[in-house]
């Protein structure tokens, strides 16, 4: 069993402080505004040589009739269940609270350690206030500070006390798939689904999700990481300084992928949004497969498909060679198919050519089609070497690269992707003097 730390306490008691200096990265949003940490945030971090699971949660806001507060219980509850060891976090700077009470009620009634931790203990003036804190029924608390680090040692010593001796299996190099795009396409869904785990909190209001979310995935032969997005919208549309931290570390996690899941809405096909995201994705030459989710709602979707799909490739252009899935996560339909084909595209990111048949190949085609003379100068390309790069790059070796135009280095690209099935994976061509 993979040990597990569960982050909870009520709002604004330091949590997603304490969860980014643990894993020694700011990973979680930590915003003086009470619930900013709506979904189970993952990371991963290592004591003594003991490497572990921690889950940083939403503030707990027992009977609440906000929306968000009331599935923001669902989560703190859910990762409670998951946890092998909890922290209970207070804060020292203010009486204790009803919500705190709350909150050591109901951890008191699981059987699982919990390790009480009072937070803001920033000086030592501070640490007389801890003792009223007893009052809350466990037997010993830390006090700590999540700002500086002090009393964190002493905390993570009992915490790995309690883990499992077992070997835990590092996941650290396991395909990372990112799903990405505008807010309310189906992300969240499409993660609870492939888990069938409300992990992620699902509303039709834009911008539920702000953290970005790492699920581990193990089933049906296949083992990675899905990794849940912000929804991205126009600058112009990002208004909370909230949310606009939300976009960025969307932006920082399509950087760390391996493949990203851009999923689009049927009914509302690809907008200038979306043609953004896919640039993105680009950009960083990250492997991509389209998602149009929402297929139930559209009448007629076998004769649509084709015409959406026209769309799609028309507006992603010259980058074309992308596959395009229709799906229905409501539905479950096509979902796993859809899953295996991003796999797919990760397993095509670290394909190797031998020299000798990709020059076989390709210098019988330049020998074809060779590029066009330049001031009367013929331009000859000798051999092509794929080079030893994480994602596929290719060196052509030539007399005049400067003269290689950028319609011949399409030409080639496309010759290379349909020789060597390169759909969804972004390649490189360099051309050297030789």
């Amino acid at each position: 069993m993979s040990n597990i730390v569960a982050i909870v306490g009520r709002p604004n008691v330091g949590k997603s402080t304490l969860f980014n200096r643990l894993i020694k990265r700011r990973q979680s949003i930590v915003h003086d505004q009470s619930g900013v940490t709506r979904d189970r945030v993952y990371g991963q971090s290592e004591w003594n040589g003991i490497e572990f699971s921690i889950i940083d949660t939403g503030g707990y806001v027992e009977g609440s009739q906000d929306i968000f507060e009331k599935e923001i219980i669902k989560q703190v509850k859910h990762a409670v269940r998951e946890a092998t060891v909890i922290i209970f976090v207070v804060d020292v700077t203010s009486e204790i609270t009803d919500l705190d009470s709350q909150m050591s009620s109901f951890l008191k009634k699981i059987e699982k350690p919990v390790l009480l931790a009072v937070n803001k203990v920033d000086d030592s003036l501070r640490t007389y206030d801890t003792p009223i804190f007893y009052k809350l029924g466990f037997k010993e608390f830390y006090s700590i500070s999540s700002i500086n680090g002090s009393g964190t040692g002493e905390l993570l010593d009992k915490v790995v006390t309690f883990f499992s001796k077992e070997l835990v299996v590092k996941k650290n190099d396991l395909p990372r798939l990112c799903i990405v795009g505008r807010p309310n396409v189906g992300k969240s869904s499409l993660i609870n689904l492939l888990l069938d785990d409300d992990k992620n909190i699902v509303t039709d209001q834009a911008g539920t999700t702000r953290d970005v979310t790492d699920s581990y995935f193990k089933k049906y032969g296949h083992e990675f990481f899905l990794v849940d997005t912000a929804g991205i919208r126009k600058k112009g549309k990002v208004k909370e300084d909230l949310e606009y931290y939300s976009v960025v570390r969307a932006i920082g996690a399509i950087e760390n992928a391996d493949v990203c899941i851009l999923m689009l809405d049927a009914t509302r096909g690809i907008e200038s949004q979306d043609q953004n995201i896919f640039s993105l994705i680009q950009r960083n030459n990250r492997g991509v497969i389209i998602l149009v989710n929402k297929c139930d709602l559209i009448e007629n979707m076998n004769d649509e498909s084709k015409s959406i799909k026209t769309q799609i490739l028309n507006k992603i252009s010259p980058f074309d060679d992308v596959p395009i899935m229709f799906i229905s996560v409501l539905n479950k339909q096509r979902v796993l198919k859809a899953i295996q084909e991003a796999i797919n595209v990760y397993d095509r990111l670290y394909t190797k050519i031998s020299t000798s048949k990709l020059n076989d190949y390709i210098l019988d085609v330049i020998n074809h089609n060779p590029p066009p003379s330049v001031k009367g100068k013929r331009i000859k390309i000798k051999y092509v070497t794929q080079l030893p790069t994480k994602k596929p790059s290719f060196a052509f070796f030539c007399n005049l690269p400067q003269y290689i135009k950028e319609s011949y280095k399409r030409f080639i690209e496309n010759k290379l992707r349909k020789e060597f099935d390169f759909k969804g994976v972004p390649i490189q061509l360099f051309f050297r003097k030789k």
